[in-house]
């Protein structure tokens, strides 16, 4: 299928949308998505995959995007990037600003050189999204070839030189090797190096740890951090699991069919969640003191696209739902504190957000 945007008009104000604000001082942030809607044609109906999502990233900055799988945090980065496929998928409304200026109104030849170049991903699953008949050298190569106009000699010894950043033992005998003859940790690894070939500002990694055993998890994370701080880029961090972004985000922003429930600064929103849906995904989070006891599990499943339930979407599932949950669709509002003052980053969609902080 082709891959290209949909620049179509907006769909309107969305209710629940958090618009990403500018940081403080003149600077425009390295990254704004504001109101952006996103729908899939299907033979059942329209699926609103995402619904009205905003947030920025700053240079520097690692913004984890929470939620079950269906929520619409990986359809938010394909549009970012602008590889939907088209048909089914189409950009229903919103701007996506690259320093100030809307990806979604520019032309393909335009996009795609800030694409890789400027905005780079790192895909979920390694060994599919490697082509397997290539060795990753040459696949690694083909960045500096294709962008950079370089030798293959050259561009052989920049990806053993990227193989080896990302900690790829005997990186210059293995450089001819192909994607099957790597473990799921040092495919990941050479994701990282390929997303990282161009000294991108920003990057999207879309559950990078994905299938990984703990302590491989634990090596790509700190791997991730240590190239940011060392590039300065902006991270966006797509995950279902809330273990794995604690000490690598700054903050975080909790999706569900399609919206933005809740965003938080990291450590409070551990520390003190104000949407039911964030509380439960932290609650089944295993933990070492409760060894041997059932583990906790928001009941339910998340809605269908096609059919979202009226009101707020979690309100089948939630243990605090009442009638006005069912009727009122809730705005992303500010958390405040005991004084009534907005706390900075805090929001929630939930007409008991305050219910659930004191709760």
């Amino acid at each position: 299928m082709k891959k290209t945007v949909d620049d179509a008009p907006g769909a309107g104000a969305a209710a629940d949308t958090l618009k990403a604000e500018a940081p403080d001082g003149p600077d425009t942030p390295l990254l704004q998505v504001d109101d952006l809607h996103v729908e899939f044609k299907t033979r059942d109906g329209v699926a609103r995959a995402v619904n009205g999502v905003s947030y920025s990233v700053d240079a520097g900055e690692t913004l984890a995007v929470l939620g079950e799988s269906g929520s619409g945090k990986s359809v938010t980065a394909q549009a970012i990037m602008g590889i939907l496929d088209t048909p089914p998928g189409r950009i229903a409304g919103g701007r996506v600003l690259y320093r100030g200026e809307d990806l979604l109104t520019m032309g393909e030849e335009q996009r795609r050189s800030i694409r890789g170049r400027k905005i780079s991903m790192i895909f979920q699953d390694a060994l599919s999204a490697l082509n397997p008949v290539f060795s990753v050298g040459w696949q690694l190569g083909e960045v500096f070839r294709v962008h950079q106009g370089m030798s293959k000699k050259d561009a052989k010894a920049k990806a053993v030189e990227l193989m080896e950043r990302v900690r790829i033992p005997a990186a210059r005998e293995r450089v001819n090797d192909y994607p099957h003859q790597f473990s799921g940790g040092m495919r990941q690894r050479i994701m990282i190096a390929m997303a990282l070939a161009l000294e991108p500002d920003l990057i999207i990694a879309d559950e990078p740890t994905t299938a990984l055993d703990v302590t491989v998890q634990a090596q790509i994370m700190d791997l991730l951090a240590e190239l940011q701080r060392e590039y300065r880029m902006g991270l966006i961090l797509i995950t279902h699991d809330l273990g794995v972004v604690a000490d690598v985000a700054d903050k975080i922003a909790v999706m569900y069919a399609g919206r933005i429930v809740e965003t938080a600064p990291v450590h409070e929103l551990y520390k003190n969640p104000a949407h039911p849906y964030t509380k439960g995904l932290l609650q089944s989070i295993p933990r070492l003191d409760q060894k041997g006891q059932e583990l906790y599990a928001i009941k339910g499943l998340p809605p269908s696209l096609l059919r979202i339930p009226s009101g707020c979407a979690f309100n089948p599932r939630c243990p605090r739902a009442q009638e006005v949950c069912t009727t009122e669709l809730p705005v992303l509002q500010p958390v405040t504190d005991a004084d009534g003052a907005d706390l900075p980053g805090r929001r929630s969609a939930c007409h008991f957000w305050k219910e659930t902080v004191r709760g």
